[in-house]
């Protein structure tokens, strides 16, 4: 007896597919209501608005004859990257760019939402690459392809519980990822108050208390500014350059090949690459992209390995303060190595920066390593539910493990 659940093609389940028109819709320049979602808007189940093109009413309502975005709709890119799938949440007025398919499941037979977790699973991100068209130098799924992909079929309860039950792991996850950029949206407007507009030592000039802060903080600030070459900075902080601050040391070579299974992040100029067994670094630090994305900055809490296209950071400061200092640097536009993008850390040293005293940096540590703290504790809860949720998927949606098993699991 088969525990997996029977298939129909997509299209036996769905009120609508469409494909994208095959033209580029005239965009323009400002913010309008009507947004045209591309490839690049699609990730990791979920659509999102950042870098939306913006079309006006009339291009919209000519782009959206066929069908317009709805609540629920499963969308997925057929070229570059193939197989990227995305859950419409947004508001109305969204239409598809190129190379983008919209389907719309028939809810008295489909779950919509189990209609994505199918489009996620294994099996037909297998389906997808094994119908890449030929015969062009980019590689697509072709359009008459996109109707016939199989997807496991179960009674419409049953769809129901496995895309509740994945989804509640999703909204954890995405609950998560929403408090951790609270909190780093929070660090880093601290920074700038403290160490860019200089908000407390301003206030103390003009006999007022700073605010947000206790008296003994408050006592770390100056009441004065002097001239440097920066400009005004507060009186008694010195100006220096960022080889004052920390040092980059280089990445090591680490081929894919030769890396060994186990849980150390690899950090590449992209992010993470992959894992190892053994760390080059065993304490928290920043990673900087030195050759491919320039100037990208990670911050890692775990033991990990920068491989050679990064540098980390090595400070006897705190690590807060070199981390939101260097995110205001721009080091993501000091490319200086020719036709290969590179950075070049002696441009870096040389950047000028202002130095606050020891008692002030550590009281700016004494907060943001607390909302550091949380952030790391939020991604550790975050790579856990997603592992469980990844493994989880594929045999719920198969019918390899029916929902009072999973229920016992989770």
């Amino acid at each position: 007896m088969s525990f997996e659940w029977p298939q129909v093609a997509v299209e036996q389940v769905c009120e609508l597919i469409v494909d994208c028109v095959n033209k580029t819709a005239p965009v323009v320049e400002g913010p309008t209501p009507y947004r045209m979602i591309r490839t690049t808007n699609i990730r990791n189940g979920r659509v999102s608005l950042d870098g939306c093109r913006y079309v006006d009413e009339s291009t919209y309502q000519k782009w959206t004859r066929r069908a317009c975005l709805m609540f629920g709709d499963v969308v997925l890119t057929r070229e570059a990257p193939i197989g990227e799938v995305g859950f419409v949440t947004a508001p109305t007025n969204l239409f598809l760019g190129q190379r983008v398919m919209q389907y719309r499941a028939n809810g008295s037979i489909l779950s919509p939402r189990f209609l994505l977790y199918a489009f996620l699973s294994p099996s037909l991100q297998h389906q997808f690459g094994s119908h890449e068209g030929s015969g062009s130098v980019v590689s697509h799924i072709r359009v008459s392809d996109c109707f016939k992909f199989k997807i496991p079929f179960p009674p419409l309860p049953v769809q129901t519980g496995i895309a509740e039950a994945l989804g509640a792991l999703d909204d954890r996850i995405a609950l998560l990822r929403e408090t951790n950029t609270t909190l780093e949206a929070i660090a880093q407007a601290l920074f700038k108050s403290w160490f860019v507009d200089f908000d407390p030592v301003r206030a103390k000039q003009q006999g007022r208390e700073p605010e947000g802060m206790d008296a003994n903080t408050a006592a770390l600030f100056p009441d004065s500014f002097e001239e440097s070459e920066l400009g005004s900075v507060p009186k008694g902080w010195r100006v220096g350059k960022v080889e004052h601050l920390l040092e980059l040391a280089y990445g090591k070579a680490l081929k894919a090949s030769d890396r060994v299974a186990g849980p150390i992040p690899v950090y590449g100029s992209g992010g993470v690459t992959g894992c190892h067994n053994e760390a080059l670094v065993d304490e928290p630090s920043i990673v900087i992209g030195r050759k491919g994305t320039v100037g990208s900055l990670y911050w890692e809490d775990r033991p990990f390995f920068p491989i050679d296209t990064v540098f980390y950071v090595k400070t006897k400061v705190p690590l807060t303060y070199c981390f939101y200092q260097l995110q205001r640097l721009g080091l993501d536009g000091m490319n200086t190595d020719g036709a290969v993008p590179g950075l070049n850390r002696n441009n870096v040293y040389r950047l000028p920066i202002v130095l606050p005293p020891h008692e002030v940096l550590a009281g700016f540590d004494g907060i943001v390593s607390a909302l550091r703290h949380k952030i790391f504790g939020n991604s550790e809860q975050i790579r856990t539910l997603t592992t469980l949720r990844d493994t989880l998927l594929p045999r719920l949606i198969s019918g390899q493990l029916r929902l009072p098993n999973a229920e016992a699991v989770t």
